[in-house]
Parts: C-alpha cells; sequence; structure tokens
C-alpha cells in the first residue's frame, strides 16, 4: 500500500507536485484547511504560488495537534523557498526560520520596504519571479525532500530551509536555530531558585598552556555553520579587518527594531579571530535579556532583601546625577518594584537574587537605576570556563578605573623583559606599522590578578595621540598580549572620524559632560591637549619594572576549575561577593557553550559617558590606594579623578 501525502494549497507549484508525487504515492489534495486535517498522511505539503503567512500558522496549530510532520514551499518576492521540515515533538518550526531570516535581513530599509514589497508581490503574482522554470525548480526541492523523507523518516532536515533566486536559479541550503521566544515551539521555563543553583564540576584544559576547555578548531565547523549566515543566520555578515598590524575580523549581529552590534576578534589568524568574534557575538547576545528563563519575580528590594542582591553595593549615581537635567535613569527606591532574575552567590554559597537591570544590558531602558553594561560578561566551553573569563573581566575594568580615579602612578613594565618572543614582536609589530610607542604598566590591584594598562603614544604629531586599553588574566603576558590586540583593533581605524570632528572633541577638554558616547572616551584623548592627565602613567621618572619583579610565578593547574577555585578563595578572602547570572541560551547550549554575567559588588563598574559614572557605595576606591602602598591617607571624593577616562 502506498504511503498518503497530502499537498494543502493552490496554484502552479502546488500543480507540479501533486502531478510528480502521484506516481509514487497516494496525493491527497485540497486547497486549505477547511475541510479538516488530512489524518491519514504521513507527510503533508503546503504549496504557494506566494507566501501566505496565516496558512503556516493554522499548519502548525492543526498538524502539531495530531502529530503530522510538514513542509511548506512558496514564492515571496523573486525567491522561492522550500523548508522548513516540521516535526510536531522538535523547536524549530516554520514561525522561526521566519523570525530567523526577518532579522537576518533586517536594515532599516528592508523593513521600512517590507509592507510594500509585499502588497506589490500580491498584485504580481504572474510576473518573472513566478515564471513556469522558476516555479518548476522549487517544486524539484520540494520533491526531492519528500522522496529522501518518505524512504528514511530518520534522515528530515530540521532547522534548514532552501532559498533559490528565481531570476539565476540559483540555490542555497540555510541553517537556522529554533527561536526560544517562539509562540509556537518556544521552551522558556520559570526563572527560579532551584535552576540557579551551581555547583562547580571539573573542566579540563586543552593543555597546561591554555585557560580554555575546548579549542576554536574543535568550534570551528559547528560555529560556522551554525551562527555566521547571512540569510538566516543570528549573526548575518563577517568583514576582515585589512588595516589592523594583526588579523581581525567583525561580525554583525542584527537586532530587530534597534541598532546592530559589531563585534570583533583579534588574533594573528584571520580564521581565528572570525571565531573569536563569533563567540564575542553570541556573548552579546545572550547578555542583552533572557532567552532560556522567564522572569517571574517582581517586587521591591525591601520585600526580598533577605535573599536579593543589595544594588546599593554595585554603586549609584549621586543626587546631583540624577539630578542633571535629561538624565535617563531614576533614583534606586528600596520600596519600589522591579524584575529580579535569579544568579548564585559564591560567598554565601546559595542562589540570590540580583535586579534583572544589573543582569541583562539591555533591560536598562526604561526605569533603570542606572545603566549596566556588557561588563563581566563571557562565553565558555563550559560553566566554569565562562565564569573564569567573566571574572578576569570584572578584575580588568576595575583595575583600570581604580587606577585612574586615584591617579595610581603605577609601575611601568618593560615589555621585553617578559622571556615570551611573541609578546615582542607583537610590541614591534605595531610600533612599527603605526607608529606608535608601546607603554606597559603594571594595574594589579589588592586581588592579586595580573592586570596590566596598554597605552599606544604616537610618534606622529599629525595622528591621533593616545589610546589606552587594559587586560587581565592569572598570566600576566596574557594580559598584556590581549590588551595590545585590543590596541591594534582601534589604531588605524578611526582617523577620518578624528579630523572631521575635531572642534567638537576640543568642546569635550573643556565641558567633560559631552563625553556621553563610548567612542566620545577615545576621540577625547586623541586631542594632544589631553596627554596632561595622564602624567601620574607617563612621568618618565618612574623606573622600568620587569615581569620576573612585578608578578610571582605560578603554578598553572591542569584543572580550570581548580584555577577558578583559587580565585574564589582570593575573594572570599577580600569580603568580596562573586555573584554568577547563568545567561546561556538554548543557541549557545546547542553546542556546549555557556554565558554568564559575573558581578563582584564593590568593584568598580567600566561605565561610558561622563554622566555616567558610578563611584557611590564603592568605598574600595578610597581605601586600596593606601592598602597597596600608593597613598599615606584614604582618598576622598574631592580627590577623585574628575576627568571622563580614557578607556575604550
Amino acid at each position: 500500500m502506498s504511503a498518503v501525502i497530502a499537498v494543502v494549497g493552490d496554484g502552479m507549484l502546488a500543480d507540479f507536485v501533486c502531478g510528480e508525487l502521484s506516481e509514487h504515492y497516494d496525493v491527497f489534495r485540497q486547497t486549505d484547511f477547511t475541510a479538516g486535517v488530512p489524518k491519514a498522511s504521513e507527510l503533508v505539503l503546503m504549496l504557494n504560488d506566494n507566501q501566505d503567512s496565516s496558512m503556516y500558522l493554522k499548519a502548525e496549530e492543526e498538524l502539531r495537534a495530531v502529530g503530522i510532520p510538514w513542509l511548506r514551499g512558496f514564492v515571496s518576492f523573486d525567491e522561492g523557498v522550500v523548508g522548513p521540515m516540521v516535526h510536531p515533538n522538535i523547536p524549530g518550526c516554520s514561525l522561526c526560520a521566519d523570525n530567523r531570516h526577518l532579522r537576518a535581513r533586517n536594515n532599516t530599509k528592508v523593513l521600512a520596504d517590507f509592507q510594500n514589497e509585499f502588497q506589490e508581490s500580491q498584485e504580481n503574482l504572474n510576473d518573472t519571479r513566478i515564471s513556469h522554470s522558476g516555479i518548476w525548480h522549487v517544486a524539484h526541492l520540494v520533491l526531492a525532500e519528500t522522496h529522501r523523507v518518505m524512504e528514511d523518516k530518520r534522515a528530515q532536515t530540521i532547522e534548514h530551509m532552501y532559498l533559490i533566486n528565481l531570476k539565476t536559479l540559483k540555490s542555497s541550503l540555510h541553517f537556522f536555530l529554533p527561536d526560544p521566544f517562539c509562540s509556537i515551539c518556544g521552551q522558556m521555563t520559570d526563572d527560579s531558585w532551584t535552576a540557579a543553583q551551581i555547583s562547580l564540576e571539573s573542566s579540563p584544559k586543552i593543555s597546561q598552556e591554555s585557560y580554555r576547555c575546548r579549542s576554536l578548531e574543535h568550534l570551528k565547523e559547528v560555529m560556522l555553520k551554525h551562527y555566521l549566515d547571512s540569510r538566516t543566520g543570528l549573526l548575518n555578515a563577517k568583514m576582515q579587518d585589512l588595516t589592523s598590524p594583526f588579523s581581525g575580523v567583525n561580525v554583525n549581529l542584527p537586532l530587530f527594531m534597534t541598532e546592530d552590534e559589531v563585534t570583533g576578534g583579534r588574533s594573528h589568524s584571520y580564521s581565528e579571530s572570525e571565531l573569536t568574534a563569533i563567540l564575542e557575538g553570541l556573548e552579546r547576545y545572550c547578555g542583552q535579556f533572557p532567552h532560556s528563563k522567564r522572569t517571574v519575580i517582581c517586587d521591591s528590594f525591601n520585600n526580598l532583601k533577605e535573599q536579593a542582591l543589595d544594588p546599593v553595593k554595585t554603586g549609584l549615581y549621586t543626587k546631583e546625577q540624577y539630578a542633571l537635567p535629561d538624565f535617563p535613569f531614576e533614583p534606586f527606591d528600596p520600596d519600589r518594584p522591579m524584575d529580579w532574575v535569579w544568579g548564585y552567590s559564591f560567598f554565601q554559597e546559595c542562589p540570590i537574587l540580583v535586579p534583572e537591570n544589573l543582569a541583562y544590558y539591555s533591560s536598562n531602558y526604561g526605569d533603570s537605576f542606572v545603566q549596566e553594561g556588557s561588563n563581566g560578561c563571557a562565553i565558555g566551553g563550559s560553566l566554569e570556563e565562562a565564569i573564569f573569563h567573566g571574572i578576569m573581566e570584572v578584575v580588568e575594568r576595575d583595575a583600570f578605573l581604580m587606577t585612574w580615579y586615584a591617579k595610581l602612578p603605577v609601575p611601568r613594565l618593560n615589555p621585553y623583559s617578559s622571556n615570551n618572543l611573541e609578546l615582542q614582536l607583537m610590541v614591534e609589530r605595531l610600533q612599527a606599522i603605526t607608529d606608535y610607542e608601546v607603554y606597559l604598566f603594571n594595574i594589579t590591584m589588592e586581588n592579586g590578578i595580573p592586570s596590566i594598562w596598554a597605552l599606544a603614544k604616537s610618534r606622529n604629531p599629525g595622528k591621533m595621540n593616545l589610546f589606552c586599553t587594559a587586560g587581565a588574566h592569572l598570566d600576566p603576558v596574557r594580559a598584556a598580549k590581549s590588551a595590545i590586540h585590543e590596541l591594534a583593533g582601534m589604531m588605524l581605524v578611526r582617523h577620518e572620524r578624528f579630523e572631521a570632528g575635531l572642534d567638537e572633541f576640543a568642546q569635550m577638554l573643556h565641558d567633560p559632560f559631552l563625553v556621553q558616547q563610548m567612542e566620545d572616551h577615545l576621540m577625547l584623548y586623541s586631542l594632544p591637549e589631553a596627554e596632561e592627565r595622564l602624567q601620574f602613567l607617563l612621568d618618565k621618572q618612574l623606573p622600568l619594572r620587569t615581569f620576573e619583579e612585578e608578578f610571582k610565578i605560578k603554578t598553572n593547574h591542569l584543572d580550570l576549575t581548580d584555577d577558578l577555585k583559587d580565585i574564589l578563595q582570593v575573594f572570599r578572602n577580600l569580603n568580596l561577593n562573586v555573584i554568577v547570572v547563568d545567561q546561556t541560551s538554548p543557541e549557545t547550549l546547542k553546542n556546549g557553550l555557556y554565558c554568564v554575567k559575573v558581578l563582584i559588588p564593590g568593584m568598580l563598574p567600566m561605565t561610558f559617558g561622563h554622566q555616567l559614572t558610578r563611584v557611590l557605595g564603592l568605598e574600595r576606591v578610597f581605601r586600596i590606594p593606601v592598602e597597596l602602598g600608593y597613598m599615606q591617607q584614604p582618598l576622598t571624593s574631592e580627590q577623585l579623578n574628575s576627568h571622563p577616562h580614557p578607556f575604550l
């Protein structure tokens, strides 16, 4: 007895497919679901000469209820679409595919013209875009998929769809990720105390010298296949940076109805940089808002304080800042309800409630009390790896700001004293290609985790004058390399912007509140007149120190979790709480990638825009300079550096 296939739809595509399939299967034909669901069918084909979203939603509803898989084919503008193969019990439905497709092609013009294009497509169904040859080509792919599935149901191609250019007949197969927010197949669960529990597990390093548990080479195939696709990808474009002294790659993260984000990777090969850029893009994606857990707690701090993080401990703005004209945030009110998510406190060894706007940076919009960025967000091949690198970022930013606010005369490092040939060659290459002098400074704070400030100073008066970055790592050489890679990524790409805005940036010298965007910090210190503000670092009287003199040699563990446990004990001894919010999304977990947000209340958060400087409630900035021997007395608020910081 032949298998039964139902074809639902009307038009040339349905006619072509029915004619061919009838030679091999029992074909049941109907134009819509008015007559009910063809329950005897093993497969349903939804075929139309134009896109009919309402029909696909109806198919999702009707066929999911009776457990019948289905495949669609249609024409949209000058393109044919085949797929996805939808299985009732597997995430990745037609709505997921359409959402990914729309977001990947997201730009202002596309969204603005979308309705007009759709209307035109309905009025011109018989133009060249749906010629007989084009329709037949789409039909051929529908037939091939149908035969393949009917011959081996285990071979169903879920999470894929074909796109066919009807002018050239070029076909391409595209992977898409199920959408966790999908109203049809999304599988988000309520955030909970239980789900926030963290029990550290073994995370063996790929080598004794590494601080990763999965190599980039191991991730290469899935990273490129699952995340980067110009038509359906979570990331939809890449560009090689050919001006940087090192290999740089940028990728684009399309954001629906908001401005896209561009993330970058920098290394000594474009292949590795591309993978690093993808990882950073995934990290930004996970850090925007919860993708796997539904926020369910909305209450005031006073009602939750027995199990919640006190926002005051993470740094607030002063009354004067909140009173500024058009200031975008409201003072923290412990009696005002707000959204909370569950994190895990390693100090208390139990879950803790964290304000959602501190855990996810897109939650800052609305009535938030502070702006929180991606500081402390990290991705890794294990939860432990992600936590480790999240801590390193918090340490790096804190060390930089502590040095800046207190104007600490930190030791300058001799980069050639590291006994690391790669670092030496990096410094030489950067200086030779860019005509900038590279300075390294030891800005390690009381936690003892090696932190390095990298500064590039122009040898040419006509260039942007200064660039500043930082790095932190258990290995000081890695910290230095990271900071130098960051320097290289910005030194040769912003000169046109600098030259065009000289008058604008000169005004920032006299009015720090004009420094409002991230890039403003860079541009301000590109002015030669701003150099005097860094004399506490550039004082030529300070001795040049070696890496061996400044950093103690530490034994490497073979398991990254052992390194992490050592670090957590350091912060416990300092009475600093390490809090981790698991931001892992279904999209990253699919390939064993974990994302976290690390918060260490009391440490300085990186902020951009001088008006958003956050130090209120963070007393470390006043006392640590004394503990480290830089000052005789604790600092006062009036003694803190009042200029915008130079970090980018």
